[in-house]
């Protein structure tokens, strides 16, 4: 018997769960979070988190809702503990990161303290820079006994690619690039996202690495100006990202931003790569580079993972 048929993770953060599939280990996860979808074959796992507040309305009602929650020293998140008792969990990976992104590590030690079928080891994650998430894979592999080093070694070469092409870009063509994580109120894209977006041959506004996502004025935006804007709102899609983007071209300053009469201006699938942790924010960097630099770098994710808004 190997070590991954005594293993029973339930992952409740999606970064996670491609993590885990990331090591070989996707036969191993026997529940996930309600928003873990990818590989796609883990959607058949049983679900053991919800959420209290309706991801289908807009950015601005969400936000609104997350909100009044925080308020009322109630979480955004609950933990099925019916079904992590039956699922009788090894290991749960969670998070310590956001807890407005996924169930917080103080909820799962409160579920696990009431199980009785089982003691799952606890691990949690808490990525700011891009090296984090390599660390967090290496520790995720430890925790669950699995060569990693092939793994990593993969993802910090793709990213070390890109980052050896742009080197020798001139301090006039690094244009300057603002990444959008929340529409209304207007959030901008940080921790690991501005270390992507130097790698990727781009000067980032308004984000500092390894920090938390700054809110923004619309004012500020115009004042600088920038060269490109790139919507990656946290757990929206691309058709998602292109309603919520699409009303704020009717702004009457809109049509004066260079990026926008330079035709700069993109919508991306946050949900699936920027706002993930894990493995595919290597796929990320690629995403940026083939937006940013498109006379360099032909990745071919257009479509796909970004369209011009």
């Amino acid at each position: 018997m190997n070590n991954s048929d005594q293993l029973r993770i339930v992952s409740l953060l999606p970064s996670a769960t491609e993590i885990v599939a990331s090591l070989g280990l996707t036969d191993a996860l026997v529940g996930r979070s309600h928003e873990c979808d990818y590989p796609p074959e883990v959607q058949n796992l049983p679900v053991c988190t919800q959420a209290r507040i309706n991801a289908e309305k807009s950015s601005a009602n969400i936000h609104q809702d997350v909100t009044q929650l925080v308020r009322s020293a109630l979480s955004i998140y609950e933990i099925k503990l019916d079904v992590l008792e039956q699922l009788k969990p090894t290991h749960i990976l969670t998070q310590d990161q956001c807890d407005i992104c996924a169930v917080s590590v103080a909820d799962v030690e409160t579920a696990v303290a009431k199980l009785t079928n089982s003691q799952p080891q606890i691990i949690s994650l808490q990525p700011q820079h891009l090296a984090d998430v390599w660390q967090d894979i290496q520790r995720v592999a430890v925790a669950l006994n699995v060569p990693t080093e092939s793994v990593i070694q993969n993802l910090e070469a793709r990213v070390k690619i890109c980052e050896q092409k742009t080197q020798s870009l001139s301090p006039e063509d690094r244009l300057k690039v603002l990444c959008v994580e929340w529409i209304e109120p207007l959030m901008v894209a940080s921790n690991w996202i501005p270390e992507m977006v130097k790698i990727a041959g781009g000067e980032p506004l308004f984000s500092v690495v390894g920090q938390p996502s700054p809110k923004l004025s619309w004012e500020s935006v115009f004042n600088a100006n920038p060269d490109i804007i790139i919507f990656m709102p946290c757990g929206f899609n691309l058709d998602r990202t292109r309603q919520e983007a699409t009303p704020l071209t009717q702004r009457p300053e809109w049509q004066n931003l260079q990026a926008v009469q330079k035709g700069r201006v993109y919508i991306t699938d946050g949900n699936a790569y920027f706002n993930r942790p894990g493995p595919r924010l290597a796929e990320s960097v690629e995403i940026l580079a083939d937006i940013l630099h498109p006379e360099i770098f032909q990745y071919g994710y257009k479509d796909r993972a970004w369209q011009p808004l």
